[in-house]
């Protein structure tokens, strides 16, 4: 079965930092480029940040720009994202997803990935 698992999520006070896991079964991530989405309640999704399959590109949303840093090790079949300097305002469901190629538009093009993983929850709050 072909799927992604994020891990990582949890309560963290305004300020502090998380580091969220994606990672693949069934498949192997090397070709993919990988994309974080987050919902808030009462919101939409939208794109955090994503990488290419080799690592070389990534993107940012401007509001995690310089607090949040996407990698990915390809001998671990995993994806990160670190985030810190974390704000209320990245309470969020966060998901990653899994793409056959890299999108210049990688943010906003939701429909062209193939594989997405069930989320994970992050709370900022004191």
């Amino acid at each position: 079965q072909l799927q992604l698992v994020e891990s990582g999520g949890g309560l963290v006070q305004p300020g502090g930092s998380l580091r969220l896991s994606c990672a693949a079964s069934g498949f192997t991530l090397d070709y993919y480029a990988i994309g974080w989405f987050r919902q808030a309640p009462g919101k939409e999704r939208e794109g955090v940040s994503c990488i290419s399959s080799s690592g070389g590109s990534k993107k940012y949303a401007d509001s995690v720009k310089g607090r949040f840093t996407i990698s990915r090790d390809n001998a671990k079949n995993t994806v990160y994202l670190q985030m810190n300097g974390l704000k209320p305002e990245d309470t969020a469901v966060y998901y990653c997803a899994a793409d056959p190629s890299f999108q210049a538009m990688c943010l906003t093009v939701q429909h062209e990935y193939d594989y997405w993983g069930q989320g994970t929850q992050v709370t900022v709050s004191s």
